[in-house]
């Protein structure tokens, strides 16, 4: 049977996040890529000059298409920046019972653009979190979540991390790539404890998707029958690898994107 993963989130008209980073994941990772459109973007590498919303009856026609006629493997979702879209991933994830769903709560692009309304917040929280089998928060996406200061220290993160749990998700991810230091530590959160994942700091302002790719490695990973904590650690190797790779790329005259498929060119 061949792995298949369905990402559920915005277009990136400069393909180097969204639906499109995540398709480019999939496809770099041997899984085959589905997709439901939330939102359309009009954006590149130095900026978000616009958003279009898809209605919330089309994205339930879409999940309702993809999943009649394939066998999902896992589930990834990313921008979700509309109430009523959020209540109809919801109710699709209720209707479908997809076996993984990594959500990665995207609020502001990398160029800092805010991509979330602050009245979608409290939904993400009590609607989608509560279904997730993994959320993938950088660190000022998990202070957000928790209505809490960004905290630096190790325990700080740990603890904020198991917060996180508390609001219904298997596991949490916080990523540390927008810390100090000559280390980029990542710490994946369960019952069980709290797991440092730490990969050296890359210098290079081409970053373009790498929380879009990384939370998409991990729902590949699941596809093809990973465990969480195998899914989680061969993804941040993948993803550290692609921002290595990055600067391999000339593409635009902001935060270039990651290089998906370094493995092969």
């Amino acid at each position: 049977m061949t792995p298949v993963a369905l990402t559920i989130a915005g277009s990136d008209s400069s393909g180097g996040a969204g639906i499109q980073a995540d398709l480019k994941t999939f496809a770099a990772l041997g899984v085959y890529g589905a997709s439901v459109i939330t939102a359309l973007t009009a954006q590149n590498t130095t900026g978000v000059t616009g958003i279009h919303q898809v209605p919330a009856p089309f994205v339930t026609a879409q999940i309702d298409a993809v999943f009649a006629d394939l066998a999902i493997g896992a589930v990834k979702i990313g921008m979700v920046a509309d109430l009523a879209v959020i209540d109809a991933i919801a109710a699709g994830l209720d209707r479908w019972s997809p076996r993984h769903v990594v959500l990665d709560p995207v609020m502001v692009a990398t160029s800092g653009d805010r991509l979330l309304a602050a009245e979608a917040v409290d939904a993400l929280r009590t609607k989608l979190i509560p279904r997730a089998t993994l959320i993938t928060p950088n660190l000022p996406e998990a202070a957000a979540l928790l209505d809490e200061q960004i905290v630096a220290s190790e325990s700080g993160i740990a603890a904020q991390g198991k917060r996180l749990l508390a609001l219904g998700c298997r596991a949490v991810l916080v990523k540390g790539g927008h810390g100090q230091g000559p280390e980029s530590t990542d710490y994946f959160v369960t019952s069980a404890g709290s797991i440092a994942l730490p990969a050296p700091r890359i210098n290079t302002k081409n970053t373009h998707g790498t929380g879009c790719s990384l939370s998409s490695a991990i729902a590949a990973g699941l596809a093809k029958g990973d465990d969480l904590e195998t899914g989680v650690r061969n993804a941040k190797a993948w993803i550290s690898a692609a921002i290595a790779a990055a600067d391999r790329f000339a593409v635009g005259h902001g935060h270039g994107p990651v290089h998906h498929f370094h493995k092969f060119y």
